[in-house]
């Protein structure tokens, strides 16, 4: 697996950059049915091309994405630090140290993701959360407690919402999980929607594990050079939403269809932040960061609840994609927060 990457011409440097281009092989026969296209898109190596689809292989750099310490973060083609995610994405808070005001690489997209050519390619949660918004998920939330002993001793719990009431039996009544392993009433939950210009849109294989595979599905799309010009952070977004799941019939409650993206009807959705950050997962904390930069995320400021019938209902639909998605039907841990210098100051309201 390749991937192929351009000479970028930065401004305050002019040096080479790379790009993000995966590249596959022909398939010996027409792709089928039971033929995944994104299968190992996931790029690792960096490589440079001296002309448009013209690689140079004694330049390759092997590894490249991979995780890398975040005091080594700085990328020399831009000469600045890659940002980080999960942050601190309270109204009115102050934000990161990274300021990127009037370097439009960092500028992430204000638009809905669909309307700019980029469709869901995978969802995935994490326990507690990974970002935090002061008042509806932060260090003073709560929950049942008991997730250690459902999900595992190795899974990190998040930051938590401020919904839960031990009094109130639609936040301790035992649900029967369907499809959904490792879940538990009363619990918050980050979910995630990758999209990405570059998947299998409105194919069988839009939706991937891992996700990589479904971002980086479609070569040719995703540019960090010139060829075609830099715009990762226009190709690349994430949605993300944080509920706390509660065992009731409410209709106020009930979402048939959180697969596609997040929860967009009248309350919900309507205080979000927009930001340029990287990839998360407890492989990444402030010592290890993420090379996946920068893309853009969009954050849902306000903590939601939701019944647990709806997101088995989530999980159903995952696993009847014709990619294998069940290592994403249970909980993942959450990177720990961000600190502020290695996230953006640049933060927008959504619009």
């Amino acid at each position: 697996m390749l991937t192929v990457l351009s000479s970028f011409s930065a401004p305050a440097q002019r040096e080479l950059l790379f790009t993000t281009v995966p590249v596959k092989p022909e398939p010996a026969s027409p792709v089928g049915p039971t033929v995944n296209p994104c299968e190992d898109a996931k790029p690792k190596d960096a490589q440079f091309t001296s002309a448009p689809g013209v690689v140079d292989d004694s330049r390759t750099i092997e590894d490249y994405f991979d995780n890398k310490a975040c005091a080594e973060m700085m990328d020399h083609g831009f000469g600045v630090m890659l940002p980080q995610s999960g942050m601190d994405v309270t109204n009115d808070a102050e934000f990161g140290d990274l300021d990127y005001a009037g370097m439009g690489i960092f500028d992430p997209i204000m638009r809905p993701y669909a309307e700019m050519g980029l469709c869901p390619v995978n969802v995935h949660w994490h326990l507690g959360t990974e970002h935090r918004s002061e008042g509806q998920y932060d260090e003073n939330g709560s929950g049942p407690g008991h997730h250690r002993a459902l999900a595992g001793s190795d899974i990190r719990l998040g930051l938590q919402c401020h919904h839960y009431d031990e009094a109130d039996p639609m936040y301790t009544t035992p649900y029967e999980w369907k499809y959904c392993k490792n879940m538990e009433i009363g619990e918050t939950y980050e979910v995630h929607w990758p999209h990405s210009a570059a998947g299998a849109c409105g194919t069988e294989w839009q939706y991937q594990y891992p996700f990589y595979d479904g971002v980086f599905c479609m070569p040719g799309v995703i540019s960090l050079g010139d060829y075609p010009p830099f715009n990762v952070n226009q190709k690349i977004g994430v949605e993300g939403q944080v509920f706390v799941i509660v065992n009731s019939d409410e209709p106020e409650y009930q979402n048939d269809d959180l697969f596609h993206g997040a929860w967009k009807t009248p309350g919900h959705w309507s205080n979000v932040a927009k930001y340029i950050g990287s990839t998360t997962g407890t492989s990444r904390d402030n010592e290890v960061c993420s090379f996946y930069a920068p893309i853009t995320w969009q954050v849902d400021r306000v903590c939601h609840k939701v019944s647990a019938k709806s997101f088995d209902m989530m999980c159903k639909m995952m696993l009847e994609q014709s990619d294998d998605m069940t290592d994403d039907t249970f909980p993942h841990g959450s990177r720990e927060l961000v600190l502020s210098n290695f996230t953006s100051a640049n933060m927008y309201r959504k619009q």
